[in-house]
């Protein structure tokens, strides 16, 4: 028998800590020091000759679930890794692996739901490949997206704001931009998509009127950049707030301070998250974004979320801090606790 040790395990999803040590230890050492923003950032994408590059792979199970389905997914999550980089969305790829015996029928409607995302989100579909593997050797499908996007005037407006209250190295949104005092907005209710997929997975439905939030966010975005002052967004998806926060507190030295009661989420999926026993901060989320925002910019940058569809229920949640370590929880009954980065995916295969 294998040493547990000497192998690949899916730990509930192999998420959080698991997996960040998993590409530090045999992925990192593939950094060679190209690009403007390269592989030893481990940000959602990386920024070469002035282009944001990212990709992803979507093993969601079940394909389709309320609100969404794995082509939806596909599309608005390669299209947010560029958005959160500052990135204007340009072009996508499509590579689907799909399983001997599949339905015509729902790789129909699958490709109708890319085609549509596609087009909410103002990309194109460009270039792909596709592979049909023999039945049982693959969980019905498969999809990688690549995709690019560049800079735009609304990022270059963004950073010029930036400006006056920091040096600014690093012109894209990354974490080692924020400063003591940077407040941290959730562009809204956390938790949806996880307890979407939980509520329509084989053998666990229950009945929840909650969709998930998947969503391209690239033009929620760029409104926000027209505005400025951003120093970094990010979307929460695997790991959620808690892996997040803890991403950012580490790449910028920096601690972070939130405050529970000040979190976003339907009441709902906050019952359903203490019925099943989660924790709300490990939640993954797939139409939400995360901004540190220079506190002379907060007010306006939350006024332009609340007119858009995507940030109505945008919230501050907490501020950078250069006085404590660590991200660092302000519970509902005023105790505080460190946050640390999920051990594991509570919710796996949710994207």
């Amino acid at each position: 028998m294998s040493d547990p040790k000497s192998v690949i395990t899916r730990l509930h999803g192999a998420g959080g800590s698991y997996m960040h040590n998993l590409i530090k230890e045999y992925f990192l050492p593939l950094y060679d020091g190209y690009g403007e923003i390269g592989l030893d950032v481990l940000d959602d994408g990386a920024v070469v000759n002035g282009v944001v590059f990212t990709t992803d792979s979507f093993t969601v199970r079940p394909l389709f679930f309320k609100g969404g389905d794995i082509g939806k997914l596909a599309v608005s999550g390669t299209v947010n890794d560029i958005a959160m980089m500052g990135g204007d969305p340009v072009a996508l790829s499509l590579a689907v692996v799909i399983e001997e015996g599949f339905s015509k029928v729902d790789l129909a409607k699958i490709s109708e739901s890319i085609k549509k995302t596609a087009e909410e989100a103002g990309v194109h579909i460009v270039t792909g490949d596709t592979k049909v593997m023999e039945k049982g050797a693959l969980d019905k499908m498969i999809i990688n997206t690549s995709g690019i996007g560049v800079s735009s005037d609304a990022l270059k407006y963004n950073f010029s704001v930036l400006r006056k209250t920091r040096e600014v190295k690093h012109e894209w949104l990354v974490p080692m931009n924020l400063r003591d005092g940077d407040k941290i907005i959730v562009s809204g209710n956390i938790g949806d998509h996880a307890i979407a997929i939980l509520s329509s997975r084989e053998g666990i439905e229950f009945e929840i009127s909650v969709e998930s939030d998947v969503a391209p966010l690239n033009k929620m975005m760029k409104a926000v950049l027209e505005v400025g002052g951003i120093a970094d967004a990010k979307d929460p998806t695997r790991g959620g707030l808690a892996d997040l926060l803890n991403d950012w507190s580490e790449k910028s030295g920096l601690g972070i301070y939130i405050r529970e009661n000040d979190i976003p989420v339907r009441e709902d999926v906050r019952n359903a998250v203490e019925f099943l026993g989660l924790d709300l901060m490990e939640l993954g989320n797939e139409g939400k974004a995360v901004l540190a925002v220079s506190p002379e910019m907060v007010r306006d940058i939350l006024d332009t979320l609340h007119k858009t569809p995507w940030g109505k229920d945008a919230e501050v949640i907490g501020e950078v801090r250069k006085d404590i370590q660590g991200v660092i929880l302000e519970t509902v009954v005023g105790g505080k606790r460190l946050v640390t980065r999920p051990v594991g995916d509570p919710v796996p295969r949710i994207c």
